[in-house]
């Protein structure tokens, strides 16, 4: 007996759980010193602060590299997938971003490789290597559609960011539930901005982002490793 099931959402939920054995659940890119701080200290603080990353750094620079690399791998462009990935990398505002991003991609390859996507092996031990290439090559190679994958990126994001925000501020379950439903409502807009930007454009800005991120560095007392 077959089904109408499409194993590529299959994937692409595979892709996007928190079981996904990155340990992508130990950061939270510079939150935990935004709670610190007093930046955020209710249910909207932590809503307001995630959408306008979602919005003013991801979707101008994630979405879009995260497009030219998948699509880089679709047509057997390996070299523009690495240049654009080095791209990436630089434009992280803080060592630890950096650092978190090296470590979540090198996670992501070594498991890919496991999972018969021998392509990649290589990025195992780049020092460039991070969740948006190893995210889009996954993706690519089980036959995901771009809209799909970079909404489910989107979304994981989203998730991560939220769960920090519950174990920080703190908030409840359904809080978290609030803001999940209102982040689902602005995640198609920020594909679609970050989809519509030239080369040129490409490029986030969140002065607050990279503040808490380097200060996050020196913390005192830290749940999180960003």
């Amino acid at each position: 007996m077959t089904t109408g099931i499409d194993t590529s959402l299959l994937r692409l939920l595979q892709l996007a759980s928190p079981m996904l054995p990155v340990g992508a659940y130990a950061y939270s890119q510079g939150l935990e010193w935004a709670v610190e701080r007093g930046w955020i200290a209710d249910e909207a603080g932590a809503a307001d602060w995630i959408e306008g990353l979602l919005h003013h750094g991801l979707a101008h620079l994630d979405v879009p590299l995260l497009a030219r690399i998948y699509r880089a791998f679709d047509d057997d462009r390996d070299a523009d997938a690495h240049a654009w990935s080095r791209s990436l990398h630089a434009a992280r505002e803080s060592a630890e971003l950096q650092a978190e991003q090296r470590q979540l991609g090198q996670s992501l390859a070594r498991l890919l490789a496991d999972l018969d996507i021998p392509a990649a092996r290589p990025w195992v031990t780049l020092p460039y290597a991070g969740f948006v290439p190893l995210f889009a090559l996954a993706a690519q190679r089980w036959r995901v559609a771009l809209d799909a994958t970079l909404g489910a990126y989107l979304w994981a994001w989203c998730e991560n960011q939220t769960a920090g925000a519950i174990k920080l501020v703190p908030l409840g379950q359904t809080a978290g539930q609030r803001i999940l439903s209102r982040l689902v409502a602005a995640i198609p807009r920020a594909v679609a901005a970050g989809l519509a930007l030239d080369d040129g454009e490409i490029g986030a800005l969140a002065p607050r982002l990279a503040i808490a991120s380097a200060l996050h560095e020196t913390q005192y007392t830290r749940l999180f490793r960003s």
